[in-house]
């Protein structure tokens, strides 16, 4: 049994078990897809469909003409006494606005409440989540599918043809990997669900570039076939603010461990340097592609001074837009609002605290790095 399915039967007995009702989960063709252990009345129909992994034609008829195809939310079904029917509390369990399935109950000895029909729509995104992850697996069931994504961002030989056989992703065609980073957010179950959620919707909007995706321990990967990149369309699909890495695309599906480490690394980057966007191609990095290789303790000696005492950040903060702008006390003062009479002084101030000379170019490649660096190490948070 793959994970999603196992997903749903524990959804399942869950909700039967918090309203002490059976219940029958199908699927938009009315296939049984999970149930729970079913005590209290039934009726022959549901020890049928049971059996039968499917409900007869003249039963699915019926429930189509009390409008279960058309429901947005739970509807009380009628009995039918000729079809051995009992009523029913049907839930429709819809993902995005396409209908997926129907969360049966029978509803008599007692009928249910209004508060417990609520508590059974609100099991119904969760439920609708995991079918519809189910219904893109294009060949392979979910569980092989996630197999197959992970072993391909860990480089396993085997896993990119076995999507390319199954036809999940194109032969010959390059890929390119996307990563996205929630902000400040716990990683919990909850916070997958909703990346989780959020890359179904898209994947159905990228469909003509046969994504895939993954949901990790703290971010989510996509991975798309071509060089196009869909940094804005991730940021609309989420519901949560993300941070976002690209990779280099690679020729074909076998080499996305590599654009898949390099997204990881931009978002990574992104998250300690707020100045370079919500959206970061690992290409355009610059300087940060190299700096977070090096030894992040490993700084400027006269610059540890700074660092050390709070009242020093618009020094610091200065000492950064000088650098920036090659050194120009011009456009550092425009930058800054500041007069040129001012920023002197503290720049003077810079050189005094951290015994050091700007007038030497070695100096100040040792200063800009060391302040970038802090920045990678979370040392030094200039304010926005």
């Amino acid at each position: 049994m793959g994970d999603r399915v196992a997903d749903l039967q524990r959804i399942v007995e869950n909700l039967a078990a918090r309203l002490r009702r059976p219940l029958l989960l199908e699927d938009s063709r009315q296939r049984v897809v999970a149930y729970s252990e079913q005590d209290g009345q039934l009726d022959d129909i549901r020890r049928d469909s049971i059996l039968r992994r499917h409900t007869t034609s003249e039963v699915r008829a019926f429930l189509r003409a009390a409008g279960i195809n058309d429901a947005v939310r739970p509807l009380r079904t009628p009995g039918a006494a000729d079809l051995g029917l009992l009523p029913r509390v049907c839930v429709p369990v819809r993902h995005d606005g396409r209908m997926l399935g129907f969360l049966w109950f029978i509803d008599v000895a007692p009928a249910m409440t209004e508060a417990e029909v609520d508590v059974a729509a609100a099991a119904a995104p969760a439920l609708a989540l995991a079918l519809f992850h189910e219904s893109l697996a294009s060949g392979l069931t979910s569980h092989r599918e996630l197999e197959a994504i992970t072993g391909v961002l860990l480089g396993e030989a085997g896993a990119a043809r076995a999507l390319i056989e199954a036809g999940a992703f194109p032969q010959g065609v390059p890929v390119t990997v996307t990563v996205a980073k929630p902000v400040a957010a716990e990683a919990d179950e909850a916070l997958r669900l909703r990346l989780e959620r959020g890359l179904l919707a898209l994947r159905r909007r990228l469909a003509g570039h046969q994504p895939l995706h993954l949901v990790r321990y703290d971010h989510a990967v996509l991975l798309t076939a071509g060089t196009a990149t869909f940094s804005e369309e991730i940021h609309s699909a989420m519901d949560t603010p993300v941070l976002i890495g690209i990779g280099r695309p690679r020729p074909s599906l076998a080499g996305a461990a590599e654009s898949y480490a390099e997204a990881l690394h931009a978002a990574e980057v992104a998250a300690k340097v707020p100045e370079l966007g919500r959206s970061v191609e690992w290409a355009r990095l610059g300087v940060y592609r190299m700096l977070t290789r090096v030894p992040q303790d490993d700084l400027h000696p006269g610059l540890e001074r700074l660092l050390g005492d709070d009242q020093h950040l618009p020094l610091l903060e200065t000492l950064e837009i000088y650098l920036d702008l090659a050194g120009s006390a011009l456009e550092t003062s425009r930058r800054l609002q500041l007069h040129r009479t001012s920023l002197y002084y503290r720049l003077q101030r810079v050189e005094t605290l951290a015994e050091t000379d700007l007038a030497d170019g070695g100096e100040r490649l040792s200063l800009h790095l060391s302040l970038k660096l802090a920045r990678l190490s979370g040392r030094y948070r200039p304010r926005a």
